[in-house]
């Protein structure tokens, strides 16, 4: 009998027991225990990467991502050099240590810290006669090979997208303004509960305290009537029978609320201005009114009640950190009209594949097109393509659903 991958075949006809026959021969079939998959891991060392294929490891369900460190691996111990005797000697290393594949990786990680090819054939070296647990390797590696310190960057605020009703703040400057905020916030806890939550209501404060006229209150208004609050009219009278609780509302910040909510924050502000907006399930947005007067930014509104984010897949900007863009480029004749108006974010509208229509030639990045009312990204290839980030609450999609009536 001989061992297939754990598989017993014998070519004994006489074989017996729990084996079944395949072809002329006898295969007798047990299971893999862990010691097995011990006796493995430790088997698999740099030799196993001689024969390398990348293509096969894809084939049989590998992690694309650790596909390419094992070949990275492989390059490194049998790839083409000019550091040929560094080469075999690291590959002589590597046997003698009983390196496992996870920790030959794990080094590599390491040298990608290194700029010097000889700088980095001598540390691998060092890092190869490191003896005992991958826990021990890291350490003498995050000695070996630190990693670089990171730039800080431009001072900075950004915000994230919305998950799970939360956003994230996160705001880069000198140590020393930070250290000014960070004390100011927690000369404001109480120190009674976790610090990062009593420092979150300490932000607030210092927030709504700060600055007079900047809003009812302190220095963030509550945006109110803007953003816009997108309610279909089913909605609408569900919510003023106070049966709002369970709907949810899409704003053209990116942002949700409840029904409840909308009353509470809307509603009751006493600044409240109903707007009623025609939509055609084919051309969009048609017209605007509002109870009291005309808006200013008529054709905007209206825009970003249609697309309630930036159109582009995956980007997060809400309709109101955007620019209005020309579908049409204005500089080839696009009108200013509701049909040729679509909010994108300030990224993307300088990105945008203006020429195409004129020039026939695209520019790889993509372009905005309408769709039957609706704008849609259309990627270099010409396929039109959906944000699908908030892109439910958008007018068109709450009257007329996903695909709208031919």
């Amino acid at each position: 009998m001989w061992m297939v991958g754990g598989v017993g075949v014998c070519g004994c006809p006489q074989a017996g027991g729990g084996g079944f026959r395949w072809g002329c021969g006898w295969v007798s079939v047990s299971p893999v225990t862990f010691g097995d998959l011990l006796d493995a891991v430790r088997a698999l060392g740099v030799d196993a990467l001689a024969g390398f294929d990348r293509d096969a490891l894809i084939a049989a369900g590998v992690d694309p991502a650790r596909v390419r460190a094992l070949g990275g691996v492989h390059e490194v111990y049998f790839g083409p050099t000019r550091f040929t005797r560094q080469q075999r000697l690291a590959v002589e290393a590597a046997r003698a240590g009983g390196h496992s594949l996870d920790k030959l990786v794990l080094i590599e990680r390491y040298m990608a810290h290194l700029d010097d090819a000889a700088e980095r054939w001598r540390a691998r070296r060092e890092l190869l006669g490191v003896r005992g647990t991958y826990a021990a390797l890291r350490s003498a590696a995050q000695k070996a090979a630190p990693a670089p310190e990171r730039p800080a960057g431009a001072d900075r605020v950004r915000f994230s997208r919305t998950r799970g009703g939360k956003r994230s703040l996160v705001v880069v400057g000198s140590q020393r303004r930070m250290a000014d905020l960070e004390h100011a916030l927690r000369d404001r806890v109480p120190g009674v509960g976790p610090a990062g939550e009593e420092m979150y209501d300490a932000l607030w404060q210092l927030l709504d305290g700060a600055g007079a006229g900047a809003g009812a209150g302190g220095a963030v208004p509550a945006a109110v009537p803007r953003p816009l609050v997108l309610v279909p009219l089913a909605s609408w009278v569900r919510i003023m029978r106070g049966e709002g609780d369970d709907t949810v509302l899409g704003l053209t910040d990116a942002t949700t609320m409840t029904g409840a909510e909308f009353l509470n924050q809307v509603v009751a502000t006493g600044e409240f201005e109903l707007e009623a907006a025609l939509f055609h399930p084919q051309e969009g947005a048609v017209n605007l009114y509002r109870t009291q007067r005309f808006a200013n930014q008529k054709q905007r509104d209206l825009a970003r009640a249609v697309t309630p984010v930036c159109p582009v897949p995956g980007c997060r900007h809400g309709a109101e950190a955007c620019e209005i863009h020309h579908i049409q480029a204005f500089k080839h004749g696009g009108e200013t009209n509701l049909a040729n108006l679509v909010p994108v974010c300030r990224y993307h509208n300088r990105i945008n594949d203006d020429d195409y229509p004129v020039t026939g030639r695209a520019n790889g990045r993509g372009r905005i097109e309408t769709t039957r009312g609706r704008p849609r990204w259309v990627s270099p290839r010409g396929y039109p393509t959906q944000n699908p980030h908030h892109a439910h609450y958008g007018a068109m999609e709450q009257l007329f659903g996903a695909d709208p009536p031919t």
